[in-house]
């Protein structure tokens, strides 16, 4: 039997479905590569931060010493980036800032172990395998960005869970996640088991930033509205990973009554919906009701069987904690309220000079050293 022509191979659904396989396995064979190699670099960086500060302890040659060191590995290796003077400085910085916070690193070592098992076996058995799961780009702009060891080793593990690019960290650091995680009132702990209560938890900010909007200073629901639709891929990256749009104004019918949802999402990881309500007014108590009843009804006529329960999230323009506390003490449906804020207004004709975080991942690449 006769071979296929080039033509009628390409044809050919059973090849195409092959050849898709085989690019698919290729693509996945470069990525585990580029990570290898990567965690390869970080440990040499490692090793070499180590060695820098062991000989500067000793004092044997002074600190005039690494100018040598850089000048004679680029010699020898003119093809390996990342020894300039300034590099290997970042080394011995970066292996001091992690030192000083070992006893952070194994706490947050031993609560990530699925992840800190797949690199043990690969490298010198330290304390610091999670830092080795970034790329040195990331290293750098956390030892640039923070004095506090407990604060970037947030990031490092919001990184590597969420694999955010160099772009999306930055951003998230210039919006000051760590400070706004987990921390809006909710009741949680009351209405979900654990481990489903912490997990929403963090899905929680307060305040939200959004800043990325553009509105007038007396701006309504529908135009806030409107505007983080408008943005959609921005608020998204500040809800945070695992939010899916399913949308606005959503319709609900109850007893013949048609009610309209602000916004509704269904969380990828916690499979559940997710019922947004905005306000640009200060927190009252009947906005937690409405909410209660909006995720009540979810619950009834959109959740299936696979789902788990539904979670309300209220923003509003201000709140009082107090007065929040209270509102949530009965209530059975686990909802949180957070407070929203925008500190830029900008004005109509100066909007379209600001990036959008699509063009600044596209411009940004990952820095190597020099």
């Amino acid at each position: 039997m006769e071979g296929k022509t080039m033509s009628e191979l390409t044809k050919s659904d059973e090849y195409r479905q092959w050849i898709v396989s085989i690019k698919d396995r290729v693509q996945a064979s470069q990525i585990k590569a580029a990570v290898s190699v990567n965690r390869e670099m970080l440990a040499l960086y490692w090793f070499l931060g180590e060695q820098i500060i062991e000989k500067q302890a000793a004092g044997r040659w002074g600190d005039k010493f690494v100018d040598q060191m850089s000048k004679d590995l680029r010699t020898e290796f003119p093809d390996v980036k990342g020894f300039s003077r300034r590099n290997l400085l970042y080394m011995r910085r970066w292996v001091t800032f992690w030192q000083d916070a070992e006893a952070i690193v194994q706490q947050a070592a031993a609560q990530n172990q699925a992840i800190v098992q797949q690199v043990a076996a690969q490298f010198p058995a330290t304390p610091f395998q999670l830092v080795f799961l970034i790329p040195w780009g990331h290293n750098l702009l956390l030892l640039d960005k923070f004095k506090v060891p407990a604060d970037a080793l947030f990031y490092v593990q919001k990184t590597i869970e969420n694999n955010w690019s160099r772009a999306v960290l930055t951003h998230q650091i210039e919006s000051g996640l760590h400070l706004r995680e987990g921390q809006a009132i909710h009741n949680f702990e009351a209405t979900l088991p654990k481990p489903e209560s912490d997990l929403a938890r963090q899905l929680l900010r307060d305040p939200y930033n959004f800043d990325f909007l553009t509105l007038t200073e007396q701006h309504n629901e529908r135009e806030l509205e409107d505007g983080l639709i408008e943005h959609l891929t921005k608020f998204l990256l500040e809800l945070g990973a695992g939010f899916a749009f399913v949308g606005r104004q959503y319709k609900i019918t109850v007893d013949g009554d048609e009610y309209s949802i602000d916004l509704l999402f269904y969380h990828l990881r916690l499979h559940c919906y997710v019922v947004i309500e905005l306000k640009v007014e200060k927190f009252k108590p009947e906005y937690a009701g409405k909410l209660n009843f909006y995720v009540s009804a979810v619950d009834t006529q959109v959740r299936t069987e696979a789902d788990g329960p539904t979670i309300g999230i209220l923003i509003c323009k201000s709140k009082s904690d107090i007065k929040v506390e209270y509102s949530l003490r009965d209530l059975t449906k686990p909802i949180g309220v957070s407070e929203y804020q925008i500190t830029e207004n900008l004005p109509e004709q100066f909007r379209s000079s600001i990036p959008s975080i699509e063009q600044i991942v596209a411009e940004l690449g990952d820095w190597e050293g020099e």
